[in-house]
């Protein structure tokens, strides 16, 4: 067990019609001229974008627009939103959408707290040290970044897509209404769930096994979403179990089924290539992967998965061939993952087969042209990270 610090100081506010309480909630954290950042068409045509401006003009919140974020967010909309809160003199940041919009929200409050680029915190030149407040109203479970300390950016010069991670960027609070999640696409709803069991299953595979709480925790988690992900596919409007995925994707990215562990994360940072260099879905690109991370690094602990196949996915436990046990796991995940409409193979994902040529660039820039390796479960080169991409093709 590692020690740890536990930190989530966003301020949920979940349930029918939450949304009403935005303005009261700004002027809670102190905001007095908000950006509100947003995606594409559907925050428009569903009605919530006019809503919460609504909201915001009877509570005394002047606001500024900004829409145009798209999955995989990118760096040149952030540049565009921090001149604009510059210019502006904004002082806090309302995401409304999913990750993609709130990273950009993220990225852009960094940016406007720092005189250089903020690419440069991305890349690890400089460490963040100030950032505008941000919140958001939550209308695609997937990322957890609603409560999470992290943001993803693709920078379209190269398309290099990386990570962040600072505790300052942690939302204010975050509004979750499962109504708002009733018109999402099946495709969304899936990827989503895929996004969210794979950010516990990051921290799962680890080689610290004596967190039983944590373990019961991110157990919990998977089996509540594996179950609910069915019901809501079948029918989009069943709130119980809207509110259980909604919910259940920021308990798996708010840190509490990690605590006590070292996890791996190499999953995530394969499947970024793989998004950078092809532009697709993040969670369609995560159920592509694990599987053949999975058989490649499960005999670094055995046991671990043995677990994972009892606990998440009522796999048999066959004392005497826990190998065997093992791979019926990862099979099932596998199976899931192609039972709510997720692609298996790159060939699926892409639409057409992936080259080697292009498996050797996204190894080698997923491992810095070999200057780091990625993982804990176990540690992986350029070569390893090859042979993963080979096995998903």
């Amino acid at each position: 067990m590692q020690d740890f610090i536990y930190y989530a100081p966003t301020e949920v506010v979940f349930g029918k019609e939450s949304e009403k309480q935005v303005a009261q909630l700004i002027n809670k954290y102190g905001g007095h001229k908000v950006l509100v950042h947003y995606g594409g068409k559907s925050a428009k045509t569903s009605g919530l974008l006019d809503e919460i401006c609504g909201y915001l003009r009877e509570g005394g919140v002047d606001y500024v627009e900004l829409g145009g974020v798209v999955p995989n967010p990118r760096l040149s909309l952030v540049h565009k939103g921090v001149q604009i809160v510059r210019d502006e003199k904004i002082d806090f940041i309302l995401a409304i959408g999913g990750g993609s919009v709130i990273d950009s929200a993220k990225a852009i409050a960094f940016g406007a707290k720092y005189d250089g680029d903020v690419w440069d915190f991305f890349v690890h030149k400089e460490e963040a040290t100030d950032t505008l407040p941000v919140a958001t109203v939550l209308t695609l479970p997937a990322a957890g970044s609603e409560m999470s300390e992290s943001l993803v950016i693709t920078n379209e010069d190269g398309n290099v897509k990386l990570g962040y991670s600072n505790d300052l960027c942690r939302p204010k609070f975050s509004i979750m209404n499962p109504e708002r999640t009733f018109t999402l696409p099946a495709w969304q709803t899936a990827a989503g769930v895929t996004d969210m069991m794979m950010h516990t299953m990051e921290r799962y595979f680890s080689h610290d096994t004596d967190m039983t709480l944590t373990d019961n925790i991110a157990e919990a988690v998977l089996r509540t979403l594996r179950e609910c992900v069915f019901a809501v596919l079948k029918d989009p409007k069943d709130y119980r179990n809207r509110a259980q995925i909604m919910w259940g994707g920021s308990v798996a990215h708010n840190d509490l089924t990690g605590l006590g562990l070292i996890g791996d994360w190499a999953t995530h940072q394969i499947e970024h290539e793989l998004s950078a260099m092809f532009d697709v879905t993040h969670g369609a690109g995560l159920a592509v992967m694990w599987p053949s991370w999975a058989r490649y690094v499960y005999k670094e602990d055995i046991l671990r998965f043995v677990r994972f196949a009892v606990n998440v996915w009522d796999v048999p436990n066959d004392y005497n061939d826990p190998e065997a046990t093992a791979l019926k796991g990862i099979a099932c995940a596998e199976q899931f993952f192609h039972a709510i409409g997720m692609p298996i193979t790159i060939h699926e994902l892409i639409g057409r087969d992936v080259t080697d040529a292009e498996i050797h660039e996204m190894a080698s820039r997923c491992t810095r042209r070999d200057t780091i390796t990625q993982g804990n479960f176990k540690k992986l080169n350029t070569d390893d990270i090859e042979e993963i991409y080979r096995m998903a093709r």
